[in-house]
């Protein structure tokens, strides 16, 4: 349903989270060549090989405590098409969230619930794809790939002229604009969680969303 005074651009950015939803949990996105992603290993002192825990800090009212293999199994695929809208490479996307659930192995005890945990793994996310984009500053001569190939073909199956044109647009942006309308839009974040995850100030993730989706907007229309 559209609210009062959403633009077409944030309608269209919304209902991509909606596409997304119709492939599995576990759908992969990532191409047949690129190795299967499997689940991080434990790590022990010094850096050796360690026991899984069996259970965490991460519970819920009535319910068992929750393994950090249950987080991966039931979180890692969304937040690797969280990361592909960031980075545009699937194979780096699932690069960036191995990463991201192995410092949240070595931070399992710290964290006192699901959502504190879930938290952690999108700053760690949105921070893994900033070094990334930095690497490929430095490098400078990385060419994105093309959009499509950066999303599921479940999706692309149902993504109209108009979808494709925000998404594209959405590539061109800024860093920062490009990060705070993923997680907003893409991700359904509140402006708290989004500063939360990005390190910026409420304040700042309103005027970025504000500037990035006027950016959309213009590049969207100028074909």
């Amino acid at each position: 349903m559209a609210h009062p005074g959403e633009s077409a651009v944030e309608r269209t950015l919304g209902s991509l989270r909606a596409i997304d939803a119709v492939a599995p949990a576990d759908a992969s996105v990532v191409h047949p060549s690129a190795r299967p992603a499997s689940p991080p290993p434990p790590v022990g002192p010094g850096g050796r090989p360690g026991p899984a825990p069996a259970s965490g800090p991460v519970a819920t009212q009535d319910q068992a405590p929750r393994t950090l293999e249950d987080l991966y199994r039931e979180h890692r695929m969304r937040f690797v098409r969280l990361a592909v809208l960031l980075v545009d490479d699937p194979a780096t996307a699932e690069d960036v969230v191995q990463e991201a659930f192995t410092g949240l192995h070595r931070h399992w005890g710290r964290l006192r619930d699901e959502h504190a945990a879930l938290g952690y793994l999108r700053t760690a996310v949105v921070n893994g794809s900033r070094s990334v984009l930095r690497r490929r500053r430095t490098a400078r001569e990385y060419t994105p790939p093309h959009t499509a190939d950066a999303r599921s073909a479940e999706s692309l199956a149902m993504l109209s002229a108009e979808h494709q044109a925000v998404v594209s647009a959405l590539g061109k942006l800024p860093r920062r604009q490009r990060e705070v309308l993923v997680l907003r839009y893409y991700g359904g974040l509140s402006e708290a969680e989004i500063a939360e995850a990005t390190g910026i100030s409420k304040g700042t993730v309103k005027s970025t969303a504000s500037r990035g989706l006027e950016a959309i907007g213009k590049l969207v229309e100028g074909g």
